[in-house]
């Protein structure tokens, strides 16, 4: 995987402000780096935040021992995740519940994904869904703000709500971890790790039947099982979403390819 270098289309156009919001540990490292260095080689501005601050650390199983080698981070991801924590922006991340912020500053707001349990603290973060449920609707098409999930990270939009109690992301296309994806990690490795494949346990639903839940209708969640590159983008807002690691690339490219496209001349 080759780290893409994209060329600033003329100063006059403003550098797009990126926040990739997570939390304290648990994301999947794939998901995180490789869209990091695509905005990082793209001249985008980056900051991350998680609670209350601290700086983020990515599921260790996907990064080291056999975990790493059977399901984990290919090495030049390992080379990308390594330079990522070293930054300035990942030492020094915002604070998601200071009573100040807000999603508001930021042209794209990215929520990556990760099955470690960890991640709980993002998806269930009422000051999360609180934050989500104002930006979402500031993303409806014509405008060039965007908000970008892949995998469990799709799990806070949709159980981020509106003032109806509907999901943010009730009236769009959008994919997320297929179900067969996550039982076939989960049953293929249960007799060794247990239920590390399952974010809620052995038991729980999968992250697939848990978004249809909040859509209008199931047939708007989108799941190729093919395992090459696949992601979706929403007709009424600027919402591009990814399945899994093996997305990020494809994801990260096409969300620079959305704010290419908002300085076209037609």
């Amino acid at each position: 995987m080759e780290e893409p270098q994209i060329m600033s289309p003329g100063t006059s156009i403003s550098t797009p402000k990126v926040l990739i919001m997570m939390a304290d540990y648990g994301h999947d490292p794939t998901e995180t780096a490789v869209p990091y260095t695509a905005f990082k080689n793209a001249g985008y501005e980056i900051n991350f935040a998680t609670e209350n601050g601290r700086p983020p650390r990515c599921d260790k199983k996907m990064l080291e021992g056999f975990t790493q080698k059977l399901l984990g981070a290919k090495k030049e991801v390992i080379s990308m995740y390594k330079k990522m924590i070293l930054s300035e922006e990942l030492r020094h991340p915002l604070s998601w519940s200071a009573p100040d912020f807000s999603l508001d500053p930021f042209d794209l707001v990215l929520f990556p994904g990760g099955h470690e349990k960890g991640v709980r603290q993002i998806i269930e973060s009422p000051i999360v869904h609180k934050l989500v449920a104002d930006y979402f609707p500031k993303t409806k098409k014509p405008s060039k703000k965007v908000i970008a999930a892949v995998c469990h990270g799709v799990m806070v939009l949709s159980e981020s709500k509106d003032a109806d109690g509907k999901s943010v992301i009730r009236d769009c296309n959008t994919t997320a971890l297929p179900a067969k994806f996550e039982q076939a990690a989960y049953w293929g490795t249960r007799a060794i790790l247990g239920d590390y494949y399952k974010t809620y346990g052995h038991g729980s639903e999968n992250v697939e039947e848990s978004i249809k839940k909040g859509l209008a209708d199931p047939a708007q969640f989108k799941a190729s099982l093919n395992p090459g590159p696949f992601t979706v983008e929403d007709e009424q807002y600027n919402y591009i979403s990814a399945r899994y690691p093996g997305d990020a690339e494809l994801f990260a490219e096409e969300i620079i390819k959305l704010f290419e496209s908002f300085h076209k001349i037609v």
